[in-house]
């Protein structure tokens, strides 16, 4: 798992539990259709799948 993964809100965070708003804001996720660049750790991959109803991630290498 080398390089990065480039994660988009895709969905609105309103209305969502707050473990979800939690997730998302330590991806740096904050307002619509952002899209952030993280490393592609195990820790960013299990934010991701928490919260995967919500954003789309593809990797870049």
């Amino acid at each position: 798992m080398s390089g990065t993964l480039r994660i988009t809100l895709v969905k609105s965070m309103i209305g969502r539990p707050e473990k979800h708003r939690k997730v998302l804001r330590g991806m740096g996720l904050t307002k619509m259709n952002r899209t952030v660049e993280l490393k592609d750790t195990p820790a960013v991959r299990g934010m991701v799948q928490k919260v995967s109803h919500l954003v789309t991630a593809e990797e870049k290498k």
